[in-house]
């Protein structure tokens, strides 16, 4: 199987804080940040592997700090590790104070996407070579965050045999 740096997947997207975009805290509303994230992960997971890809799961999704009207929004995302199908994506959100400069990590999210083929089954994808530091240190880490994803699944599939299917008025 062939392989692709960490870099041929990094992608970036930057935008505005307008005021539809704020909740009653005057701060960028949670989900559209979410959307923000899995639609450039999305994109990061796609170059890596050149096919179509699915979110399997969105790990983790840290607020780290208010992003604001007054600054711009902007996400790094890149390929941090593979399995045989799957493919994580760390996204990195920055904000920027337009008024001052001042910049802050405003939060930080790792997705799991799978590649499918023409008949959407799960594909293999290349593995991923990390050369930064940054990219190094998550790649080191991978495995912790791979072994959680599993437990969680496992856990999560068990608890929704359990849940009930039917529309309460039923």
């Amino acid at each position: 199987m062939e392989k692709r740096y960490a870099r041929e997947s990094r992608c970036y997207k930057t935008s505005r804080v307008f005021p539809p975009d704020v909740n009653n805290h005057n701060t960028l509303f949670g989900g559209k940040l979410m959307a923000y994230i899995d639609d450039i992960a999305s994109i990061a997971a796609t170059k890596h592997c050149r096919r179509s890809v699915v979110t399997a799961s969105t790990d983790s999704v840290d607020f780290l700090h208010p992003i604001r009207p007054t600054d711009a929004v902007s996400l790094e995302s890149f390929v941090t590790w593979t399995g045989k199908t799957s493919i994580e994506v760390f996204v990195k959100v920055i904000k920027e104070d337009l008024l001052s400069g001042e910049r802050k990590i405003a939060a930080t999210s790792f997705l799991t996407f799978v590649s499918l083929n023409d008949n959407r089954t799960p594909i293999p994808v290349p593995s991923v070579v990390p050369e930064t530091e940054e990219e190094m240190k998550l790649y080191e880490t991978a495995s912790r965050r791979a072994e959680a994803r599993r437990v969680r699944r496992k856990e999560s599939r068990e608890f929704a045999d359990f849940l009930i299917v039917n529309p309460p008025w039923e």
